[in-house]
Order: structure tokens, then sequence, then C-alpha cells
């Protein structure tokens, strides 16, 4: 018998679940590839380098050492900007006890380039001298030097990265910071499989009770997942992929290397353009501190601010912030991390965050700006921002604090004094050591925290009378039998036709006439008529040739001008230019950096230090001793109070047409400084060198205690006692004698008619027989 066709109903149910069945099919194939892809993706990304690590760039470390001058305020305030922290009794690495003759302290260990340094112990003992004794707590044993941990002051990173961080491990974080983070950010962190159902229907029923979103369910593992993987924008289809992704990280690695994982991405802050990634970096941001040094009241506002870094952000907004900190001390003592001693005490902590409204990981961005500059001709970008490479540099943060401080100060009490616009006058300062060239401190602006125009390095501005030193330099090198210190030149006018057919005619800044002048004597009060002569003598291309000799990397046209300094150059080549002279003709070329490892501290490269003779050594020396004059009787009389009664520096003052720009150059000892002082709209400022730049120069040096110069001529210099009325050989007979150094063999031999000997020579003898 012949079976009935199904009824239209039955086909109908039959097509539909067929249809359902190869839906099904099809869909649980192609959520097996989408899983297969994700899948793939986090195992790419997760399992390789994680994050792009800008390189870290270190301050020099400070050493100790018996002898070194230092007061225990001064070692207090070096540990205070190394976040150490000053307690009753050693109670960990970062602390120190201060006492008015003992300061105590125990040193992180750290990963220098020459090799790991242990965590110690350690008794500096002080007296009125410095440092009078250190001793080994540990091994009850003196020690010779002791290193500091190098402060951390920035980060290269290219410009189109908007992030940083410090890794840590896990086994570097408080325990504290490891279980109170979970406490408030995902109790059941340990228990779920990536999503927590519990809290997705606790956030549902709080959300629907509210009649808006006032709870989220992210696990930990899901805002890891958002964080890393995903962008913020907020729909189903994200939120989904959030979901299978965190299913499938969990499915791949443990929770330790998760929360691990979170602790490093987590945002924490906003550093200007650059968000603070992590709690090695927040931990740095906030407290200027390791984060394994962080305390309980610490720890809870990390925590707390990472619940809205903009919101609660601790600097901005304290009490905020603080009651959002009492609140997660509060959850840490309800789940028992704390004590009901350690709650009360540390709600009555204050916030303690470093740097006030200024607080930022980019401490010194003129420096790190210079130091990714040397670098870039030895490595690529994707180097120093990528590879977490540590940087260990030449900075001195002493040194850089006190121009800082200096200009920044000074610059607004002339400004008060002139009755100028705050903020009308512009500012950039450079600090090096005279061996070595190393380069101290920067300053490129008077926003000196902030990264923008570097005015020490790509300012360019007329030079004025800094010029002049090169100037007689090229006359006393290239023609010793004209030139001497106490050659006379005349200060008459001068008038040149150009080849514009325009006549050149220079004066002096007094606009007087000054009569002949000893050319030690012309460079001491900056004149600038001899000057032009000396320099018209020796020719332009000549002291052009010198310039470059001592530094100068440009080519300026060989013009009459260039004698009064029309060549622009910025602070940061002067400072090259007046170090060789502080070298005494020696040459290092200046630089920021020390040594170059990888981020497990394996070196990569140092940067010994090249010095080679590019100015012959007696005429520099002449010229040095002149520019002593410029200090002593000349334009930077001033300068003298830097230093104690009877110690000398050097330098010269600069000046350029209508008052545009001020400048300084010198040196002592051990430190060569330049200050420039102008406005970046080039108008006229009022100020001269010895009224402008030179004010900030001589505040620095004596901020910086530098040392006085010990002149001690060459073998190819000596000294002569001369008369200053003939410029010739003078003795105990003469009235006014000055003792002036002199090339060997150039020296006058002819006694003055005043001196004693002049009258018992044989020649004078015969002389008036014949007469």
């Amino acid at each position: 018998m012949a079976r009935s066709s199904p009824s239209p109903v039955r086909r109908l149910l039959w097509i539909a679940l067929a249809a359902l069945v190869v839906g099904l099919s099809v869909g649980g194939l192609l959520l097996s590839g989408y899983l297969i892809q994700l899948d793939q993706e986090i195992r790419n990304r997760f399992a390789g380098s994680r994050w792009a690590l800008p390189a870290q760039v270190y301050a020099a470390a400070q050493d100790l050492y018996p002898g070194r001058r230092l007061k225990a305020a001064s070692l207090g305030h070096e540990l205070d900007r190394l976040g150490y922290r000053r307690t009753e009794t050693l109670s960990g690495p970062g602390t120190y006890v201060a006492g008015k003759e003992r300061v105590d302290i125990q040193i992180r260990a750290f990963e220098f380039w020459d090799g790991p340094q242990p965590e110690y112990k350690i008794a500096v003992k002080l007296d009125e001298g410095g440092i009078a004794e250190i001793h080994d707590l540990e091994a009850d044993a003196p020690r010779d030097i002791v290193r500091l941990d190098p402060m951390l002051i920035g980060s290269i990173y290219p410009q189109s990265q908007t992030e940083d961080r410090v890794l840590v491990r896990l086994d570097e974080v408080p325990e504290l910071l490891r279980k109170g983070l979970v406490a408030v950010e995902d109790r059941g962190f340990y228990e779920h499989f990536g999503i927590s159902i519990r809290g997705i229907l606790r956030a549902a029923f709080a959300n629907m009770r509210a009649g808006k979103v006032v709870q989220g369910a992210s696990t930990i593992t899901q805002q890891l997942v958002k964080n890393f993987f995903l962008t913020s924008k907020r729909d189903f289809k994200r939120k989904a992929k959030e979901v299978l992704m965190a299913l499938l990280l969990e499915a791949h690695y443990t929770k330790d290397e998760i929360l691990e994982a979170y602790l490093n991405e987590i945002h924490l802050g906003q550093d200007g353009d650059r968000a603070v990634h992590g709690f090695g970096l927040g931990s740095r941001y906030y407290f200027n501190k390791p984060v394994s040094e962080l305390r309980t009241h610490e720890i809870a506002l990390m925590v707390g601010v990472a619940k809205g870094t903009s919101y609660y952000n601790p600097r901005r907004n304290p009490e905020r912030a603080k009651t959002r900190r009492d609140l997660v001390l509060k959850k840490f003592f309800e789940e028992d991390l704390i004590t009901e001693e350690e709650y009360t005490a540390a709600v009555a902590e204050p916030l303690g965050v470093v740097g006030g409204s200024g607080g930022s990981v980019e401490r010194y961005p003129a420096f790190v700006d210079l130091v990714r500059r040397q670098l870039k001709g030895q490595y690529q970008d994707d180097d120093l921002t990528n590879e977490g490479l540590r940087i260990f540099t030449t900075l001195d943060p002493t040194t850089q604090e006190a121009l800082e401080r200096n200009l920044s100060a000074g610059i607004e009490r002339l400004e008060k004094n002139r009755k100028l616009k705050a903020g009308t006058l512009q500012t950039a300062g450079v600090v090096t050591s005279v061996d070595g060239g190393e380069v101290l401190a920067i300053v490129g602006g008077r926003e000196f925290r902030y990264a923008g125009f570097n005015r020490a390095l790509d300012s360019r501005r007329s030079i004025g009378s800094l010029a002049k030193p090169f100037v007689y330099l090229a006359a006393l090198a290239s023609q010793p039998d004209r030139f001497n210190l106490h050659t006379i030149i005349d200060d008459e006018p001068i008038e040149m036709k150009l080849p514009n057919k325009q006549v050149w005619a220079p004066q002096n800044y007094d606009k007087k006439l000054h009569g002949p002048q000893p050319l030690y004597m012309a460079l001491a009060q900056s004149y600038n008529l001899p000057t032009v002569r000396a320099g018209l003598e020796v020719g332009a291309a000549q002291v052009i040739k010198t310039m470059q000799a001592a530094g100068y990397s440009g080519q300026a046209q060989p013009v009459p001008s260039v004698f009064l300094g029309a060549v622009d150059i910025a602070p940061l080549e002067v400072a090259q230019m007046y170090g060789t002279l502080a070298a005494g003709g020696y040459q290092s070329r200046l630089s920021s950096i020390r040594s170059v490892t990888t981020k497990e501290g394996t070196p990569l490269d140092r940067f010994p230090i090249k010095v080679r003779q590019t100015l012959p050594e007696g005429p520099t020396y002449l010229i040095n001793w002149a520019l002593t004059k410029v200090v002593q009787i000349g334009t930077a009389r001033a300068a003298l109070s830097a230093v104690p009664p009877g110690s000398m520096l050097a330098g010269k003052t600069g000046t350029t047409d209508d008052l545009r720009d001020s400048w300084f150059a010198g040196f002592g000892a051990d430190r060569v400084a330049v200050v420039w002082m102008g406005r970046d709209d080039y108008k006229p400022m009022g100020f001269t060198g010895s009224s402008g730049a030179l004010v900030l120069w001589t505040s620095l040096m004596k901020d910086l205690e530098v040392r006085g110069l010990d002149m001690i001529p060459p073998g190819d210099v000596e000294d002569q006692l001369t008369d200053t009325f003939t410029g010739l050989r003078a003795d105990q007979g003469c009235q006014s004698t000055i003792l002036l150094p002199y090339l060997r063999g150039r020296a006058p031999v002819e006694f003055a008619p005043c001196a004693t000997a002049a009258v018992h020579t044989p020649l004078d003898w015969l002389r008036e027989i014949f007469e």
C-alpha cells in the first residue's frame, strides 16, 4: 500500500529541523574557527614580548667616600630625592636613620652596568670637612667607597607611543598589594575561570534596583583582555569577544601569570602626554620609590586610584582620593589583610604623593632630549623604544637642581626688578665637568619640567663678546712674535668699506675711546675696537678656525663682524668651546652617556672619555689667565662673590646688539657653566651680559661651591715681572708692575727705565761714557 504524503505542517517542521541542524553545524564551525583565531591572537601576543618597553634613563649614581665634602643635611636630601624613607631604625631597603654626625643607610640592591650591587647597611660618619668614615654595619668593617642606586629620570619613547611602564615580577610586588588588589577588584579571582557568573548576576540585580549602571561584573582577567587586546569601544560584540578571550586566556595561563600581567598593564595616571601603566612605574610616579617599598597607605591609594585615575587623582583631588584610599584600607581590614592597629595607623597617614601638582616621572626632559640625540647614531629607534634598554648617564641631580633653582629664581627676580611682565624672559643653561667633558645639568627653558623647545640645544643665538677670547687666542697662537698679553692695541675709531659698499664702523659698548690698551686689559674690559684691530691683523678665517678647534661646528662667513660675535651658537656648543679652554686646550666631546645595558643588565656599550689636544697649550694658558682678569678687574667682577677670597674663576660676558642676548660663560677648577638669557621674539630685553646672565651664573656657581682655579703654567710658559707703562722687563725698582705669563722665549729681555737692573748694565755704562 502506498505511503501517504506528509502533511504540509510536518514537512515544514522537518525543513525547519534540518535547517536548525545545518545552522548549528555551520555556526559551530564558524564559532570554532573564530575561537581558533582568537586563541592564536592570544598565544602570539601574550607568549612573546607583551609590551614595547621604552629605554629607561638613569642619572649618575652618587658615590660616598671618606673625604668627600658633604654635610649631613645634604646627604639626607640626596636620600630623600632617591625616595629613601627616614625612620627611627633601619627597617628595609630604602630607609635611613639620620643623626647630627652620623647617617645609617640600608642601600637598595641594584643591577649596575659593571655588575650587581647587593643590598647592604652602612654608617656614614661626618665631621666639618665632610665624610670622615664609612662603616659596613653587617661586615663590621670600614669601606672605602659605596654607591647609591641611581635615580630614574625619564624614558625614551616614540612620539606615537603614549604608554610607559616599568615591568615588575610578581615576587617583587608586596603581598598586601597582590591580595589587596584581588580583594578590591575581583574577590573570586582564584576561583572563577575567567568570568564570574555570580558577579554578573550580582551586578545585574544591583543595576536593576538602581535603575542605572552602578556596578560592573568584569573580572581581573576580563579587564586585562580589555586593556591588552581590545579597544575602549562599548557594544555587545566587543563584550562577547572579551568574554571568549578571557576564557581562552585562563585556559592557557596560570592565575599568577595573569595577575602579574594585570599589575603591569593597569592604567594608573597621566604624566603629561604619557599614560602611566603598571604599579612599577606608578609607584615611582606617585611616591618616588620601587614598588617593593610601598607602605600600607600607599598601596591602598594606588589600588584606589585604579578605579578612576582622573576622578581620584591625588594631586588634583586630594580629599576625594583620601576618601577612596580610606575605603580601600577598610576593605583590607575587613578581609583580614591588615590588623586593626595597622588600619588605624594607615588612615592617619597623609596621602604622601611626591612632586605636588608638578609630579612627573620625566624629571629632566631637556637632558633626556640630549641623551636621545647622542644615542641616535648608534641605536635604531626601535631599540630605544621597544627593548627596555637601561641607559646610565652623566646627569648629576645636585647640579641639575642648582641650575634649575638659580635660573628660575634669578630670572623672576630680574623681571621683577625691571618691572617686566612675568614670563617675558627666557633662559637656558648648561653645566659640564672640566675633566672628561661630562654634561652634568641642562635647562632648556624656564618651564624646565616640560618637554618643548630645548633652547640649550636648539636656540642658536649671536654670542656677542663670548667670541673675543678666540680672537685673541688666534693672535697669540698664530703670531707669537707680534702678540703677547701686554701688546698695546689702539682703541681708536675704525671704518671699513664692505663688499656691498656699506661702511662698517663698530663702536665700544660705552661709545667712548679709551686710548692704547694692553691686550689683556682690552679683553678684561671687553673693548670692541682693539678686538677688531687684532682680528683684522690675524684674519677672520684664522679666528673661525680657532673657534672650530675649540668646538664650534658651524661654518660662519669670514667677515669682520665675527670678531664681535656675529655668530649664532647654541649654549651646549658654547659649553664645548669654553670647556676646551678650561681643559687647557684638550678637548673631550661633551657626553651625556656612560653606559648602556639590556633590560637584564647585560652591558652593550661603554662611552669612554676620549681626549685630544685641539688648541696649543701655551696660548690657551695665556687666554685663560686673561679671562681671570675679566673676573678680577673687568666686566665680570660680580662673579668673585662665588668663591672664597683669594680664589680665581675665569669667564667672559657676552652682549649682543640692542641688548637682545645676555650671556656668560666661565669655569672654575671643576665646573664649566654657560648661561643665556633673552626673549624668544628677539626683541631687546634691556640686560647686558653683566647685568643679566652673569647674575644667574654667579648665584649658580656659589650654590655649587665651585673650586677656584689653580693656574699652573705649562712647560712652554714662563712668568715675568713687567712694567705696566712700557711693557718691558721690571724689577723691584719699578713702581707699577704686573706678573705676566709669556710663551717661553717670548718675554721682553730689555729692562724698563724704572728697573734697578737697568742702571747697572754694561751697555748703560758704555752709553753714558760716549754721551
